[in-house]
């Protein structure tokens, strides 16, 4: 069982800021929070280690790197224990292109987001997480043509949109 942990007004502002940039140093992230630097390294450290922080990443552009095809792909499966449903995900968030893999209802059992460099791993992908599982019964893709916008930031309570506390 998850235990939620007390964030306050400091909290949240580190997460924000956090949120929109992760290499701020301590200092700077400290002078952002109007907070001392070692309060901001306790309260970050606090953060991390209760799990709201699960990790800090460098989010890469796929454009600029020539990763050129992202697909949203709803499957289905035949049977739905929770056995099965548990069998696909593990294969799901086993392949290094599946970027994020959902449990949803109603509707498909899952949504997937991947990444491939082009229609031909696209296809290989398919094959071999989609075709060769007996349990799979429909499978609809959706290709992107267009990003408009990736944000994996999550809204905190009592933050602006702007990132400042609300009144």
């Amino acid at each position: 069982m998850e235990s939620s942990i007390n964030l306050d007004a400091v909290d949240l502002r580190l997460l924000d800021l956090l949120q929109a940039d992760a290499s701020l140093s301590n200092q700077a992230l400290a002078e952002r929070a109007h907070v001392s630097p070692a309060t901001c390294l306790r309260r970050v450290r606090r953060l991390v280690e209760s799990g709201v922080i699960e990790k800090q990443v460098a989010l890469l552009s796929p454009d600029k790197l020539g990763s050129g095809l992202s697909a949203l792909v709803e499957i289905t499966l035949d049977r739905q224990g929770a056995e099965h449903l548990d069998a696909f995900e593990a294969l799901a968030v086993a392949a290094p292109e599946v970027q994020q893999c959902w449990r949803v209802a109603p509707g498909p059992d899952f949504i997937l987001v991947m990444q491939v460099p082009d229609m031909p791993a696209y296809h290989a992908l398919v094959q071999r997480l989609f075709t060769q599982q007996a349990n799979v019964r429909n499978v609809k893709a959706f290709f992107s043509v267009k990003r408009a916008k990736f944000d994996p930031r999550v809204a905190l309570p009592g933050l602006s949109a702007s990132g400042s506390a609300a009144p």
